[in-house]
This record gives structure tokens, C-alpha cells and sequence, in this order.
């Protein structure tokens, strides 16, 4: 039989080991190639076309990054049926949600970022608000080396979790997000709450999960990439506490009812470092937002 190089044999020996080093442990072939992207040494298709390679090489027994002519016959892909994106259909500057009219405010379209008016009525906010009443705690970050919840300086608010199923409010909101971004509410994580009083802060962060660090692994085994964030701005604050994008000089400041969208990935699912975002500040007032983050796959 003969043998054709592969591009998985033209990679370095380091690479090579890695890639089959994570397809033994059953990693995402989409987060191994968009890792592979990310350190600059190669485009999204090169990577893919070598973790192709592997997939075939493996299959066939093979071990040299060469594979024999029946192994190079045409297979299904890894990356075959990739997941679609959540989205804000924008042909129109209202949205029609089941059971409320949404307001197109802003748009911007790369990375995107969307403000919506009109979310929620007043009475939701309200109502959610209510029901978390002293049950925040301070709020903590995910730790990069073991993905365990802790307290950060850089985040200084207090934040309480509303469950699937744990309030109407809550699932009916829950409904509205899901048909606005045409995504089921099965694949995004329960509502976060966050409450900033004065000189509380959240610096610059992202809220997409790093594949490449161990800490953020076992979170992205219950439901993949987090792809779009909502956040739903609960109260009106009389200054400070806007959400920031650093990198685009963008600047949202809260409005009672509004939501702010924003994809954290591209449609490869390959994390966008321009989503660098963060709450600045209050300096009059109290900020309660609801976080709302859409997974790949069901979440949990």
C-alpha cells in the first residue's frame, strides 16, 4: 500500500503527542483546533485538517503521522456537524418576543454587541429582585488551576442564583431570552444576580472558558463553550457602574429593563479575546444585574 504525508505529520513531535494525547482523553476535536489557533502557529484550517489526520491515523492503527491509501478514503469529519450560534435577528428594529415587543438600541457588529430596550417591565425587575432579597453572598471568580469558586479582588459585588424551575418570574423571562436568541433554555446556565453598591466593581474579564486551563475544563463538561452572554439590567443607577469594553472603548450604562447581548465566541466557537468586558464601578446608587450565559449543549 502506499503511504501520503499527512498535514498531522508535517506538525512539530510536541504537537503531534498533544493532539493525540487529548483524543485518547476524548477532548473536543472544535476546542483542540480553535487551542491550536489561538497560539498563532496555525490557521483554524490547518488545525482542523491535522486533527483530521489524527482521527483517520488513530482509526487505522497508525502511529507515524503517515496513513496507507485505504486510510485516506473519504470519512465523516470531526468537525462535520458543527453547533450553530444563538441570534438576535436584526431585519427589524423591534423583535417580537411571545409575549413582549423588543427594542433594537444599538448594534455593533464585530465583535457583536446589541442593546435591547424594553427586556422586562418594570414589575419583573421587581419581582426578581424580591426574590433573591438577602440571599446574596460575595461573588467569586472561577479559578483557572482547579475550577473552584473563589473571591477575587478585582470582583467586589455580592451575587445570588435563581435555579431552572425555582420561581415564574424567572422561567418566563427564561422563555423570552431563549425565543429572542433563538436558542433552548436547556443549553444556558440558571440567572446570576449581581449587586454593586457604591465602588463595587467586576474589572475587565472574560466570560468565555479557557479550554487550555485545567480549572475551566470540568465547567466546559457541563454544557461546552459559554457562546452569548445576556445581561439584564434590573435597576436604574444614578452614576458609574456602566458595562465596559476596554479594547472597542465602548461604554453601556444601565437602564432599568434593558439587556445587553454579546457573543463571547466566533462561529467556529473559537473564544473572541476583543469581549474583554467588565462593570465599572458605582459611585451613587445600587446596580443589580441578571446574568444569563448560553452553552454549546444542554448545561448540567
Amino acid at each position: 500500500m502506499t503511504q501520503a504525508q499527512t498535514v498531522f505529520a508535517s506538525l512539530p513531535q510536541t504537537w503531534r503527542v498533544w493532539i493525540m494525547e487529548n483524543l485518547e482523553r476524548a477532548c473536543s476535536p472544535l476546542d483542540m483546533a480553535n487551542s491550536m489557533a489561538r497560539s498563532g502557529q496555525y490557521s483554524m484550517t490547518d488545525a482542523r485538517a491535522a486533527i483530521d489526520d489524527a482521527v483517520r491515523i488513530r482509526a487505522g492503527g497508525g502511529v507515524s503521522g503517515t496513513v496507507t491509501a485505504a486510510e485516506t478514503a473519504p470519512v465523516a469529519s470531526a468537525f462535520s456537524s458543527p453547533r450553530e450560534m444563538p441570534f438576535i435577528d436584526l431585519t427589524s428594529n423591534r423583535i417580537a418576543a411571545p409575549d413582549r415587543e423588543i427594542d433594537v438600541l444599538f448594534v455593533l457588529k464585530k465583535p457583536q454587541v446589541i442593546l435591547l430596550g424594553n427586556v422586562l417591565s418594570d414589575e419583573e425587575c421587581d419581582a426578581i429582585v424580591a426574590h433573591c432579597g438577602s440571599r446574596y453572598t460575595r461573588s467569586t471568580v472561577t479559578a483557572e488551576a482547579d475550577g473552584a469558586s473563589v473571591v477575587h479582588e478585582g470582583r467586589t459585588s455580592e451575587m445570588a442564583f435563581i435555579q431552572r424551575g425555582e420561581a415564574e418570574v424567572a422561567e418566563r423571562i427564561d422563555r423570552r431570552l431563549a425565543a429572542i436568541a433563538h436558542w433552548t433554555p436547556e443549553c444556558s446556565e440558571p440567572f446570576q444576580l449581581q449587586k454593586y453598591d457604591k465602588m463595587q466593581e467586576y474589572r475587565p474579564h472574560y466570560d468565555w472558558l479557557d479550554p487550555d486551563s485545567a480549572g475551566h475544563r470540568s465547567h466546559l463538561a457541563r454544557g461546552g463553550q459559554r457562546l452569548a452572554t445576556f445581561v439584564l439590567y434590573l435597576s436604574d443607577v444614578a452614576q458609574g457602574g456602566g458595562t465596559v469594553f476596554p479594547s472597542l472603548g465602548l461604554e453601556v450604562f444601565p437602564k432599568k429593563g434593558n439587556a445587553l447581548w454579546f457573543l463571547n465566541t466566533d462561529s467556529n466557537h473559537q473564544p473572541d479575546a476583543q469581549t474583554l468586558h467588565g462593570g465599572a464601578p458605582v459611585v451613587k446608587g445600587t446596580k443589580i444585574i441578571a446574568n444569563k450565559w448560553l452553552r454549546q449543549e444542554r448545561y448540567g
